[in-house]
Protein backbone atom coordinates (compact mmCIF):
# COMPACT_ATOMS: atom_id res chain seq x y z
CA UNK A 1 0.00 0.00 0.00
CA UNK A 2 1.43 3.39 -1.01
CA UNK A 3 1.63 6.30 1.38
CA UNK A 4 -1.11 8.91 1.21
CA UNK A 5 -0.24 12.38 -0.06
CA UNK A 6 -1.24 14.78 2.76
CA UNK A 7 -2.88 17.29 0.39
CA UNK A 8 -4.70 14.61 -1.62
CA UNK A 9 -4.94 14.49 -5.39
CA UNK A 10 -2.61 16.84 -7.26
CA UNK A 11 -3.70 18.78 -10.36
CA UNK A 12 -0.82 20.09 -12.47
CA UNK A 13 -1.51 23.09 -14.71
CA UNK A 14 0.86 24.39 -17.41
CA UNK A 15 0.93 27.30 -19.83
CA UNK A 16 4.27 28.08 -21.46
CA UNK A 17 6.76 28.65 -18.64
CA UNK A 18 3.97 28.92 -16.07
CA UNK A 19 3.09 25.92 -13.93
CA UNK A 20 0.87 25.52 -10.88
CA UNK A 21 -0.30 22.66 -8.69
CA UNK A 22 -3.72 22.76 -7.05
CA UNK A 23 -4.81 20.16 -4.55
CA UNK A 24 -7.82 18.19 -3.36
CA UNK A 25 -7.51 19.18 0.30
CA UNK A 26 -9.03 22.63 0.72
CA UNK A 27 -9.08 23.21 -3.04
CA UNK A 28 -5.84 25.08 -2.41
CA UNK A 29 -2.82 26.21 -4.39
CA UNK A 30 0.27 24.21 -3.42
CA UNK A 31 2.75 25.82 -5.79
CA UNK A 32 3.08 28.33 -8.62
CA UNK A 33 6.25 28.95 -10.61
CA UNK A 34 7.34 30.88 -13.67
CA UNK A 35 10.38 29.18 -15.16
CA UNK A 36 12.94 28.81 -12.36
CA UNK A 37 11.21 31.41 -10.18
CA UNK A 38 9.06 29.93 -7.41
CA UNK A 39 6.51 32.70 -7.07
CA UNK A 40 5.01 31.20 -3.92
CA UNK A 41 6.55 29.89 -0.74
CA UNK A 42 4.49 26.75 -1.02
CA UNK A 43 4.99 23.24 0.32
CA UNK A 44 6.16 19.89 -1.00
CA UNK A 45 3.88 17.10 -2.19
CA UNK A 46 5.03 15.02 0.79
CA UNK A 47 4.14 17.74 3.31
CA UNK A 48 0.93 18.84 4.98
CA UNK A 49 0.00 22.45 4.30
CA UNK A 50 1.32 24.68 7.09
CA UNK A 51 0.37 28.21 8.04
CA UNK A 52 -2.54 28.31 5.60
CA UNK A 53 -0.26 28.34 2.53
CA UNK A 54 -2.39 28.79 -0.58
CA UNK A 55 -5.65 27.97 1.19
CA UNK A 56 -9.10 29.33 0.38
CA UNK A 57 -10.66 30.98 3.44
CA UNK A 58 -14.36 30.20 3.07
CA UNK A 59 -17.06 31.00 4.11
CA UNK A 60 -15.24 33.55 6.22
CA UNK A 61 -11.65 34.81 6.43
CA UNK A 62 -9.81 35.87 9.56
CA UNK A 63 -11.25 35.15 12.98
CA UNK A 64 -14.63 34.86 14.71
CA UNK A 65 -14.11 35.90 18.32
CA UNK A 66 -14.82 33.00 20.70
CA UNK A 67 -16.48 31.26 17.72
CA UNK A 68 -19.71 33.13 18.44
CA UNK A 69 -21.73 35.19 16.00
CA UNK A 70 -25.33 36.29 15.48
CA UNK A 71 -27.17 36.14 12.17
CA UNK A 72 -30.86 36.60 11.45
CA UNK A 73 -31.58 37.04 15.14
CA UNK A 74 -30.00 33.69 16.09
CA UNK A 75 -26.81 33.10 18.05
CA UNK A 76 -24.42 30.48 16.71
CA UNK A 77 -21.39 28.74 18.23
CA UNK A 78 -18.59 27.50 15.95
CA UNK A 79 -15.83 25.07 16.88
CA UNK A 80 -12.69 26.83 18.10
CA UNK A 81 -10.12 26.00 15.43
CA UNK A 82 -7.57 28.43 16.88
CA UNK A 83 -7.84 27.33 20.51
CA UNK A 84 -4.77 29.24 21.70
CA UNK A 85 -6.60 32.48 20.86
CA UNK A 86 -10.11 31.13 21.43
CA UNK A 87 -11.23 31.83 17.86
CA UNK A 88 -12.88 30.10 14.93
CA UNK A 89 -10.27 30.63 12.22
CA UNK A 90 -10.48 31.01 8.42
CA UNK A 91 -13.71 29.20 7.66
CA UNK A 92 -14.72 25.58 7.17
CA UNK A 93 -13.26 24.55 3.81
CA UNK A 94 -9.49 24.37 4.43
CA UNK A 95 -9.22 20.69 5.39
CA UNK A 96 -12.08 19.07 3.48
CA UNK A 97 -11.89 17.28 0.14
CA UNK A 98 -12.80 19.16 -3.02
CA UNK A 99 -13.61 17.55 -6.35
CA UNK A 100 -12.38 18.54 -9.80
CA UNK A 101 -15.45 19.86 -11.63
CA UNK A 102 -13.60 20.86 -14.83
CA UNK A 103 -10.06 20.43 -16.05
CA UNK A 104 -7.81 21.31 -18.97
CA UNK A 105 -4.06 21.69 -19.52
CA UNK A 106 -4.05 25.22 -18.06
CA UNK A 107 -7.37 25.30 -16.21
CA UNK A 108 -9.06 23.55 -13.30
CA UNK A 109 -12.24 24.25 -11.38
CA UNK A 110 -12.58 22.66 -7.94
CA UNK A 111 -15.93 22.26 -6.19
CA UNK A 112 -17.11 21.66 -2.65
CA UNK A 113 -20.60 21.65 -1.15
CA UNK A 114 -20.52 23.00 2.38
CA UNK A 115 -23.39 21.27 4.15
CA UNK A 116 -25.12 22.53 7.32
CA UNK A 117 -23.22 21.63 10.47
CA UNK A 118 -22.83 22.66 14.08
CA UNK A 119 -22.57 26.43 14.26
CA UNK A 120 -23.18 26.78 10.49
CA UNK A 121 -26.80 25.83 9.60
CA UNK A 122 -26.44 26.88 5.95
CA UNK A 123 -25.57 25.27 2.62
CA UNK A 124 -23.18 26.69 0.03
CA UNK A 125 -21.79 25.46 -3.25
CA UNK A 126 -18.20 26.67 -3.53
CA UNK A 127 -16.24 26.81 -6.79
CA UNK A 128 -12.62 27.87 -7.20
CA UNK A 129 -11.34 28.24 -10.78
CA UNK A 130 -7.63 28.40 -11.57
CA UNK A 131 -6.56 29.72 -14.98
CA UNK A 132 -3.01 30.02 -16.27
CA UNK A 133 -2.20 32.31 -19.20
CA UNK A 134 0.68 34.37 -20.50
CA UNK A 135 -0.37 37.04 -18.00
CA UNK A 136 -0.01 34.71 -15.03
CA UNK A 137 -2.44 32.96 -12.71
CA UNK A 138 -6.04 34.04 -12.23
CA UNK A 139 -8.11 32.58 -9.37
CA UNK A 140 -11.89 33.07 -9.33
CA UNK A 141 -14.08 32.14 -6.38
CA UNK A 142 -17.86 31.63 -6.69
CA UNK A 143 -20.30 30.83 -3.90
CA UNK A 144 -23.97 29.92 -4.37
CA UNK A 145 -26.46 29.79 -1.51
CA UNK A 146 -28.24 26.42 -1.79
CA UNK A 147 -30.70 27.18 0.98
CA UNK A 148 -33.98 29.08 1.10
CA UNK A 149 -32.81 31.70 3.58
CA UNK A 150 -29.98 34.28 3.50
CA UNK A 151 -26.64 33.14 4.87
CA UNK A 152 -23.53 35.03 5.97
CA UNK A 153 -20.54 34.81 3.65
CA UNK A 154 -17.01 36.11 3.33
CA UNK A 155 -13.98 35.04 1.29
CA UNK A 156 -10.24 35.40 1.51
CA UNK A 157 -7.02 33.84 0.23
CA UNK A 158 -3.75 32.97 1.89
CA UNK A 159 -0.90 32.86 -0.67
CA UNK A 160 2.61 33.12 0.74
CA UNK A 161 4.66 35.09 -1.78
CA UNK A 162 8.36 34.27 -2.08
CA UNK A 163 11.11 36.87 -2.43
CA UNK A 164 13.57 34.10 -3.39
CA UNK A 165 15.80 34.64 -0.36
CA UNK A 166 16.13 32.70 2.87
CA UNK A 167 15.09 35.74 4.94
CA UNK A 168 12.97 38.78 4.12
CA UNK A 169 15.01 41.30 6.14
CA UNK A 170 16.68 42.84 3.09
CA UNK A 171 13.57 42.72 0.90
CA UNK A 172 12.17 46.15 0.03
CA UNK A 173 8.44 46.52 0.68
CA UNK A 174 5.97 49.07 -0.56
CA UNK A 175 2.53 49.10 1.06
CA UNK A 176 0.44 52.14 0.06
CA UNK A 177 -1.96 52.00 3.01
CA UNK A 178 -2.32 55.20 5.05
CA UNK A 179 -4.13 53.46 7.90
CA UNK A 180 -3.70 50.14 9.66
CA UNK A 181 -6.03 48.04 11.76
CA UNK A 182 -4.94 47.64 15.36
CA UNK A 183 -5.56 44.16 16.77
CA UNK A 184 -6.08 42.79 20.26
CA UNK A 185 -4.73 39.66 21.94
CA UNK A 186 -7.01 37.49 19.82
CA UNK A 187 -5.58 39.04 16.63
CA UNK A 188 -8.94 40.65 15.85
CA UNK A 189 -9.18 44.30 14.71
CA UNK A 190 -10.46 46.69 17.37
CA UNK A 191 -11.27 50.38 17.36
CA UNK A 192 -10.76 52.82 14.52
CA UNK A 193 -7.91 52.39 12.02
CA UNK A 194 -4.71 54.16 13.02
CA UNK A 195 -2.50 56.39 10.82
CA UNK A 196 0.84 54.85 9.86
CA UNK A 197 2.64 58.21 9.82
CA UNK A 198 5.80 58.11 11.88
CA UNK A 199 5.41 54.42 12.83
CA UNK A 200 7.26 51.26 11.90
CA UNK A 201 4.23 50.26 9.81
CA UNK A 202 4.73 53.05 7.25
CA UNK A 203 5.90 51.46 3.99
CA UNK A 204 4.38 53.96 1.58
CA UNK A 205 7.93 54.69 0.44
CA UNK A 206 9.74 51.43 -0.35
CA UNK A 207 12.22 50.37 2.32
CA UNK A 208 13.79 47.23 3.71
CA UNK A 209 11.56 45.21 6.03
CA UNK A 210 14.38 44.64 8.49
CA UNK A 211 13.17 43.47 11.90
CA UNK A 212 9.61 44.76 11.58
CA UNK A 213 7.03 42.04 12.30
CA UNK A 214 3.99 42.42 10.06
CA UNK A 215 0.69 40.61 10.53
CA UNK A 216 -1.05 43.79 9.57
CA UNK A 217 -4.19 44.84 7.70
CA UNK A 218 -3.84 48.19 5.89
Amino acid sequence: MGSMIPSGDQVLLRHGDHRAVVVEVGGGLRSYALGDWEVLDGYAESEQCSGGRGQALLPWPNRVRDGRYAFGGTEHQLALTEPERHNALHGLARWVSWTVAARGPAHATLRHVLHPQQGWPFALELLVAYDLSGEGLRVTTTATNLGDEPCPYGAGWHPYLSVATERIDDARLRAPGRLRAETDGQAIPVGDPLPVDGTRYDFRTPRAIGGVRLDTAY
